[in-house]
């Protein structure tokens, strides 16, 4: 029996569908290759941080018990039913069209090719991410508030911050690190960390419709009488989606065993598990009480994420104690000084290069120098003029400002103050 012929018009069509398809996808991967440098940092696909305006069964990983904390107080979306049920959503967003996130995806600067394919799939999570993305720039600058290297990419004079050394609005952006320092471990694990927490609170809060809330079991520990319920954040997802969104930059290329860019690659996977399991690490057990008159005759508990502000001080503290590896010829990571240094967890931070002092600015090693940064002339800590300036002086600037003061209030009714004046000294590096 003969196949049925095809049609020339059909076989036509076919022909320009396959021409469109291999042309966008050359297209892309020639974007990609154009950013190979990007890859090196979070910095590139975190820039999806200012572009969500465009958007409108899985088990946890082996991690410490999270603590339980009890409360009695009504948090807002927590504990709102006592029953088992695990998915609570709100009216579900309009799904956006394949080839309208595709077009938006690919005005987002930075992201690799699986990354574009991503967000092409789940467009409605960008804005999550872009949140997510947000918080952990913030974190970081911080973090870092008082250290030479300040996780800013240089918005403006004194590595981006303002007179008080907090970040401004320009500088809400990670730089590119294209060494593999301590800093750039932090950075990862810090970026990865932050999209878990975001997506797994959307999902709580019924913002995404492909999640819902936790399905994590029951804790071994909880009292018989304790109900299990709620609605919990769900690290679950967080966790999976992450390791698919931003674990796939690394994954997609051939890259030659113990090479340096495989050495970087996967320095990188260890640090985005890392924060990912930091946040898992962090989250506990909250648990609610319900009756007449504060009676507690019911208690309802559920998984919930802890303020992302611990998470940060949690990964400073691993990033003080981070272990300098290397890459073997197998394309394995070892200690690089088994003796003084033990093997490292997958909770804890690795790096391949030592840091730069920062000092000077050079935008090659992400060093935005600290020249124009506020100073403290008492301080003995990194924040000190001595430190921060390295050795090269500090300007001093006298401020006055007016303040009204000794308020007080007279019947009836108006507030009577006195104007008061307060000279400070600001001390900035040369």
């Amino acid at each position: 029996m003969k196949p049925p012929r095809r049609s020339p018009a059909r076989f036509l069509s076919c022909c320009i569908c396959w021409l469109l398809t291999m042309f966008s996808c050359f297209t892309m991967r020639g974007t990609v290759a154009s950013q190979a440098a990007a890859r090196l940092s979070p910095g590139s696909w975190i820039n999806i941080a200012h572009h969500v305006d465009n958007f409108s069964s899985w088990s946890l990983p082996p991690a410490v018990t999270p603590s339980l904390t009890l409360s009695n107080k009504d948090d807002a979306g927590e504990g709102a039913s006592s029953s088992s049920t695990s998915r609570v959503h709100s009216t579900p967003l309009p799904r956006i069209s394949l080839e309208d996130s595709a077009a938006v995806c690919a005005r987002v600067p930075g992201l690799s090719f699986g990354q574009l394919r991503q967000c092409s799939l789940f467009a409605d999570h960008m804005t999550s991410v872009g949140r997510g993305a947000t918080d952990s720039i913030l974190e970081c600058q911080h973090q870092f508030r008082h250290d030479r290297w300040n996780c800013s990419s240089g918005g403006g004079g004194g590595g981006g911050s303002g007179a008080g050394g907090s970040p401004s609005a320009a500088s809400v952006q990670l730089p590119a690190l294209h060494v593999g320092s301590r800093e750039a471990a932090f950075t990862h694990a810090i970026a990865t960390a932050g999209v878990v927490y975001a997506v797994a609170r959307s999902c709580k809060d019924g913002s995404l419709p492909s999640c819902g809330c936790s399905r994590t079991a029951r804790p071994k520990d909880l009292k018989r009488d304790w109900l299990w319920g709620g609605c919990g954040d769900n690290l679950e997802y967080g966790y999976k989606f992450t390791q698919g969104f931003v674990d796939v930059r690394e994954r997609e290329r051939p890259l030659k065993k113990g090479s340096k860019d495989q050495g970087r690659a996967l320095m990188n996977l260890h640090n985005n598990e890392a924060g990912r399991r930091a946040v898992i690490r962090a989250s506990r057990v909250t648990c609610k009480c319900h009756g007449v008159s504060g009676s507690c005759s019911m208690i309802t508990c559920w998984q919930q994420l802890t303020p992302f502000r611990e998470i940060g001080e949690f990964l400073r503290d691993k990033y003080e104690t981070a272990t300098e590896v290397r890459v073997t010829k197998r394309g394995k990571l070892t200690v690089r000084s088994p003796r003084y240094s033990q093997r490292p967890t997958v909770n804890d931070l690795v790096y391949l290069e030592e840091s730069p002092n920062y000092c000077v600015r050079d935008p090659a090693l992400g060093s935005m120098g600290t020249q124009g940064r506020t100073c403290n002339r008492t301080s003995r800590g990194l924040d000190s003029c001595h430190v921060l300036c390295c050795g090269r002086g500090y300007n001093t600037l006298r401020v006055t400002r007016s303040y009204r003061c000794d308020c007080k209030f007279h019947w009836c009714c108006h507030v009577q103050c006195r104007q008061c004046t307060e000279t400070r000294e600001i001390h900035t590096c040369k």
